[in-house]
């Protein structure tokens, strides 16, 4: 697929990748939507509008609301006030109409996590629709579809930033470093999870040499993830959340 066919396929273009190297102050400048057959938005409700700054310092800002309504949950102690702490999210986020929604998307991050249910990047990272890209599989590998997919976010969306997430008391991490039978389909899923393992190493260590390894992955198994980091056109990160604290912190 060229292209201008990963372009129109996405229902919103830019032009160029937005630089990943943020000390800069350089944008990359939009195409005209409506060279696409798409009526222009106003400034003011543009999905590229919405792109901060700095996309790494979005999204730790945002967990650090996360973490801040996350504990405010655990000191409640009826389920009422514990949805009402939970409740103060999202009130920092850029929240486009669903006409503007519905032209296209022009997300900031694209995170590649486990597809475990207690760990969702848009409550983590505190993310409207439209600003987070995600791909999801136990265990957060670099299996072949979610390479495929990120590949698609830099090279039609201009995504500048990628996370891998990790997390504590990864089950399909933990199912690696074991001996217990495992279906020919889950065993396919741990075999590149073992690839990152070091003898003696306790499961937090292996949730994040996981990560470690598949953010490596990503660009070596990918040329068109490669070119857009050796041209500073994209950051490739790994990261590793804690369910109790609900904190991430970069490796």
């Amino acid at each position: 697929m060229n292209r201008r066919s990963f372009l129109l396929g996405s229902g919103l273009t830019t032009a160029g990748l937005i630089s990943s190297g943020w000390g800069e102050s350089a944008k990359a400048e939009a195409a005209p939507i409506s060279d696409f057959g798409i009526s222009a938005p106003p400034d003011d409700e543009n999905p590229r509008s919405c792109r901060p700054e700095d996309p790494l310092a979005a999204l730790m800002d945002g967990n650090k609301r996360f973490v801040a309504a996350w504990r405010q949950k655990d000191k409640a102690t009826t389920m009422a006030a514990r949805a009402e702490a939970m409740a103060g999210l999202w009130q920092h986020d850029c929240f486009l109409s669903a006409d503007v929604l519905s032209t296209g998307q022009a997300p900031w991050a694209g995170i590649l996590s486990c597809a475990d249910s207690r760990v969702s990047p848009e409550w983590v990272f505190d993310a409207a629709p439209s600003d987070l890209f995600v791909v999801r599989s136990a265990g957060n590998t670099a299996f072949d579809d979610a390479i495929a997919s990120m590949e698609f976010t830099v090279s039609a969306l201009n995504t500048p930033l990628i996370m891998v997430m990790g997390h504590s008391a990864c089950g399909a991490v933990n199912a690696a470093r074991n001996d217990a039978p495992l279906t020919p389909l889950l065993e396919q899923l741990v075999t590149p999870i073992r690839s990152s393992l070091t003898p003696g190493e306790d499961l937090e260590a292996a949730v994040k040499g996981n990560a470690r390894y598949t953010a490596q992955q990503l660009s070596q198994r990918s040329t068109v993830l490669a070119e857009a980091v050796n041209k500073r056109q994209l950051k490739i990160v790994a990261s590793y959340f804690d369910i109790h604290s609900g904190t991430v912190t970069l490796l």
